[in-house]
């Protein structure tokens, strides 16, 4: 027996969801999900990884705050902040399927595999429709190496019940920055082992060197030049053998160089659907190889940042082309990136590497705001912002952040760079006064 739905979404994720809601207006919808309900992110991502440093961001702002009103720097109760971050993450998945069933949009748990082009199966049921969405989202990507089986990921730190004292990470990417960094908050000792000498290739390398300069001084040991090639279990630790002499002991060790699409079991060859090891080939309109098959979020192989806002844009608009109110092309918008590490380093649209190679058509303004009343109020050690401006028209259009409160900055900067702010209509606007936005004017040439 067959069951037929007008649209199936493969994955309840963010991106999944926002296609979801979208169609179940209007059409006859099921969603099928293997794991958490609510996706990575909510469950163990961004936003149980943001809750923990909560806790971290007030610990470097009393830091910061010594001896200019404020004595004593608090400590973290691991055990107290992961019952914080429990009693959020807890209630994501029985909420997400509470939501859905609310919204008449039907529900599978299970594994599910393609056996047509217009077919899927989950166990012995038989799923029809006339699309379908993939939304399946990545996994931490582990190195095939003797001993992988030691090796843990940011799923399991995010659950740790207890912080061990010594950990290392593999890869300087944006997910073991900000675990190396909240479990070095929290007391504990922690090696990061890169490959090479370079964290966070996708952001100005300038700002990355004072922020890897920074976690050096907040006790972080980076290992540049190191890769890991093997682990061995002890009786109270774990030894870690790298391309160098050195040999590290630690109580813990997390693979963090990398995600991986979740594609290896939808067996998209009998769905007609083509795929590369970063993940689903799609057209300008999220469509696979095959055209009844579209899909969105981090499974993607894009050049888009793959983040959780970003597969929600792309869910609403494969709903609406498939509801065929529109048929254009998708078109992003800037998209702000955040690292939370202390401090956070942050950045949208243009690259300042691409700016600085193409003086004939970029403005470049990069300015140390260390003194600006904003940031000496905070008593930050360090704080840059760049900003990026086509000389024939003056928009703003990139920027990089270095701060505590670069998150609040860069969102700023990009509201002004999707509706085009120009200074002097900028200057038509008056801002709350004494606040970040208050400075905006004067990051414009």
């Amino acid at each position: 027996m067959t069951t037929k739905f007008d649209t199936i979404i493969i994955g309840a994720g963010p991106g999944g969801l926002a296609a979801a809601y979208a169609l179940a207006e209007q059409q006859q919808v099921l969603v099928i999900e293997n794991d958490l309900w609510g996706g990575t992110c909510p469950n163990r991502g961004c936003d149980p990884k943001k809750m923990l440093y909560s806790a971290v961001s007030a610990r470097d702002q009393a830091s910061q705050l010594q001896h200019f009103g404020l004595s004593g720097i608090p400590t973290i109760d691991w055990p107290e902040l992961m019952t914080f971050k429990r009693a959020y993450t807890d209630k994501i998945p029985a909420g997400t399927l509470s939501g859905l069933k609310t919204a008449n949009i039907a529900t599978v748990h299970g594994q599910p595999h393609f056996v047509a082009k217009n077919q899927i199966q989950v166990a012995a049921t038989t799923y029809q429709a006339d699309y379908f969405i993939i939304a399946t989202g990545q996994a931490p990507r582990v190195p095939q190496i003797s001993g992988s089986e030691y090796l843990q990921t940011s799923n399991d730190f995010l659950a740790l019940p207890e912080l061990p004292q010594r950990i290392a990470f593999v890869g300087a990417g944006y997910v073991a920055l900000e675990l190396a960094n909240i479990a070095a908050s929290a007391g504990a000792e922690v090696h990061i082992l890169q490959h090479n000498q370079r964290i966070l290739r996708d952001f100005p390398e300038a700002y990355t060197q004072l922020l890897s300069a920074a976690m050096t001084a907040k006790g972080i040991t980076f290992h540049w030049d190191t890769e890991l090639t093997s682990v061995t279990k002890h009786a109270d630790h774990y030894s870690l053998a790298t391309n160098t002499t050195r040999q590290l002991n630690v109580d813990a060790v997390f693979a963090a160089s990398g995600r991986q699409p979740r594609l290896a079991s939808l067996e998209l060859a009998a769905a007609g659907i083509d795929a590369t090891a970063k993940g689903l080939l799609v057209n300008d309109h999220l469509q696979t190889t095959n055209p009844q098959v579209y899909a969105v979020g981090d499974v993607l192989a894009k050049k888009q940042p793959k983040l959780t806002p970003v597969a929600g844009f792309e869910g609403r608009y494969v709903a609406q082309a498939i509801l065929k109110s529109t048929e254009t092309a998708i078109a992003y918008p800037p998209i702000p990136e955040v690292v939370y590490a202390s401090p956070q380093i942050a950045q949208v649209g243009v690259k300042l590497a691409d700016a600085q190679q193409q003086d004939e058509k970029y403005q470049v303004l990069e300015q140390d705001v260390t003194q600006w009343y904003t940031f000496n109020r905070i008593k930050e050690p360090t704080a840059r912002v760049t900003t990026i401006f086509e000389r024939q028209t003056k928009r703003l259009v990139g920027a990089v952040v270095y701060s505590s409160i670069a998150e609040e900055l860069i969102n700023d900067l990009t509201g002004l760079m999707t509706k085009q702010v120009t200074k002097d209509q900028l200057s038509q606007q008056v801002m709350a006064y004494p606040t970040p936005a208050s400075d905006l004017a004067y990051y414009y040439v």
